[in-house]
């Protein structure tokens, strides 16, 4: 009985020893500079709103936070899954990081299983517009349109396999029409033929806001589930009775098995930021809107995007364009 006593003491010393030990490392996090890794060129969008929330949470915690942009989904990917799992090697993910495994089945990293969601740090909503010429100034008009031309409404988007050729796609299934995919190299050039009615209809944020307000451009409809912050007065997709809701979006994940401790510390102070007036008042100049959800919930946000983008793919038979 002794010799029991004494093991069951030896074993709960080491389980507070080894508990306290994790907790001085969570508590001295970060105790050197960490690195957030982009995987788009620098002077994006994407690493604007990275660089961003870097400068906010690398002030109270007393370190660096140092953006490192590596374009191209594979390397840094890859360099943030193969990153020991010490908080110290984050990830900027965006929209593709839920739709890349549709699209390139041969990844060399699992994006729901090889990493750890730490926050969504901002979601943009898209605006469904057409030019205030056309002949629809209802979602409605804009479907029944769609219906009787079958297939002639020239819908522009980018180029396959992209975000908004997703988002186009998963819209005109939920909306059950067709229409003629144009595809552009940007939505900002798409925009322009839409303003010279070149084409019918397409999703766009901050390039077509402006047009919006002047009236040139016509909103039939936010993209997400709630209404944009940017324009409050146009009613949503959903709302007018196709269920919808995507968006442009940004968080920070960490490498596969980083300690829950750690991740909870960066998403407290992701949070912060997120609530800053002055951060939201500087992202919301390309129409994002903070968000700073938990680790949790950016997890169960992604895993409804993992399958959504597998069904659309699938069901559409898309293609990714060569070098995407």
């Amino acid at each position: 009985m002794r010799k029991c006593s004494l093991m069951a003491a030896v074993v709960m010393l080491q389980a507070m020893t080894s508990s306290a030990l994790a907790q001085e490392a969570v508590s001295a996090y970060p105790s050197k500079p960490v690195r957030v890794i982009v995987a788009q060129a620098a002077g994006g969008g994407a690493d604007n709103v990275a660089r961003l929330f870097a400068a906010k949470v690398g002030e109270p915690l007393g370190r660096q936070f140092i953006i490192e942009n590596h374009p191209g989904r594979d390397i840094a990917w890859t360099m943030v899954a193969r990153a020991k799992p010490d908080g110290y090697t984050l990830l900027s993910v965006v929209p593709d990081f839920t739709f890349a495994s549709a699209l390139y089945p041969n990844l060399p990293v699992n994006p729901s299983k090889d990493f750890e969601p730490i926050s969504l740090l901002t979601r943009t909503p898209f605006q469904l517009v057409v030019n205030a010429a056309f002949p629809a100034r209802t979602l409605q008009e804009f479907i029944a349109k769609a219906k009787a031309d079958d297939g002639k409404v020239n819908m522009a988007g980018g180029l396959p396999g992209t975000g908004t050729h997703l988002l186009s796609v998963w819209f005109l299934s939920q909306a059950g029409i067709k229409a003629t995919y144009v595809p552009y190299k940007g939505i900002f050039q798409a925009v322009i033929d839409l303003l010279a009615g070149r084409v019918d209809v397409t999703f766009a944020t901050a390039s077509a806001t402006p047009h919006i307000k002047s009236g040139k451009l016509r909103s039939l409809g936010a993209s997400t589930a709630q209404r944009a912050r940017y324009l409050p007065d146009v009613p949503t997709i959903q709302e007018q009775g196709v269920v919808f809701d995507g968006s442009s979006w940004q968080g920070w994940a960490a490498t596969g098995g980083t300690s829950a401790p750690i991740i909870n510390k960066l998403w407290g102070e992701l949070a912060k930021a997120a609530k800053s007036p002055e951060l939201a008042k500087t992202l919301s100049v390309d129409n994002a809107e903070t968000v700073g959800n938990s680790p949790e919930e950016f997890r169960k946000f992604m895993a409804a995007e993992f399958p959504r983008w597998m069904k659309v793919v699938k069901e559409s038979n898309i293609k990714a364009e060569d070098g995407l």
